[in-house]
């Protein structure tokens, strides 16, 4: 038995999203007391993939181009011969196209978009957010075969230096007539000039900041801290930051190794787009601002007055 994570890529590049769906499935693995295995669709013998048993490469003339029917067709015969206790999934935009097509046709049920994975009786139970984040329910499957797509930022890419796995090419047989649809240009979303949740340190601004001139005071820490600029929604809608920047629900979900929340209070769908931050500060002059509950460390004060003293010896550290 074990757990299998579907891993996506494009352009022979694999995503991040799919390293964070690998995280998961070696947590659900774990818990199940199983070994890990990937899948990768139309991926060649070069699969870096690390902390798995085996990678399976499925290559099929018929999968060269994303198609729901193709992808189904080609992941139910290895569901079919491997028997895995768990599919795992990055809760992408091609996922939500064809997974849960792939969960009715095995009569499974697809638990989606979770965000974290708990342990009760050796078995995974599995957490999703509800109503924007505002209230967390535990899901545990019914069925022996598990089916579960990971919510972007819900799961921290491993970076202990692990041996690859290697790869075996898993025979797929399509016929072109299981293939009802067209191929088209898969989705891309927004071409982004900032890629935030590649950053591995943020600073991000809220309403604290009270008015546009004030930004180069949060700019500065970015600067000296050779940090990206981020925002919560009120900044980015005011036209002040360019919406590309905005972290939330709404906007960009962001896992960076420190995570500073300037003049943020910490409402639910900002706190959405930054819970996979590793190490969060926060300043803010209200001592009972939610942002509180999900900072690691926190001060209590005028961002006017704090952020540049931080500035300032952050330099003299520097120098």
């Amino acid at each position: 038995m074990s757990v299998l994570v579907v891993m996506e890529q494009r352009d022979g590049k694999l995503s991040r999203m799919s390293f964070e769906a690998l995280a998961a499935g070696q947590q659900i693995a774990g818990i199940l007391d199983v070994q890990a295995q990937a899948a990768v669709i139309g991926y060649s013998d070069n699969a870096k993939i690390a902390g798995v048993e085996r990678v399976f490469a499925l290559d099929d003339p018929l999968l060269t181009e994303y198609t729901p029917d193709g992808y189904t067709a080609a992941i139910e015969q290895l569901i079919q011969a491997q028997q895995p206790q768990a599919v795992v999934f990055p809760h992408t935009y091609q996922v939500r196209d064809y997974a849960p097509k792939l969960a009715a046709r095995l009569g499974k049920v697809l638990i989606s978009d979770v965000v974290a994975v708990k342990a009760e009786e050796a078995s995974p139970v599995f957490v999703r957010q509800l109503f924007q984040g505002k209230l967390n329910a535990d899901v545990k499957a019914a069925s022996e075969q598990q089916f579960v797509s990971i919510q972007a930022g819900a799961f921290r890419v491993s970076e202990a230096p692990a041996a690859r796995a290697p790869v075996e090419r898993f025979p797929v047989k399509l016929d072109a007539s299981q293939i009802r649809s067209k191929p088209e240009a898969p989705f891309r979303e927004a071409q982004r000039s900032i890629d935030l949740g590649a950053a591995e340190v943020i600073v991000s601004v809220g309403r604290g900041i009270k008015e546009k001139d004030n930004l180069p005071i949060v700019e500065a820490l970015a600067d000296v801290l050779g940090a990206e600029l981020a925002a919560s929604r009120p900044i980015c809608d005011n036209g002040w930051l360019p919406m590309e920047r905005q972290v939330g629900s709404s906007g960009q979900t962001v896992s960076p190794k420190v995570y500073f929340a300037i003049g943020i209070s910490g409402a639910i769908q900002h706190l959405v787009g930054m819970k996979g931050s590793k190490t969060v500060v926060a300043i803010n002059k209200d001592e009972n601002a939610p942002i509180f509950e999900a900072a690691d460390y926190g001060v209590v004060g005028d961002l006017f007055e704090v952020v540049p003293a931080l500035v300032d010896e952050i330099k003299k550290v520097k120098a």
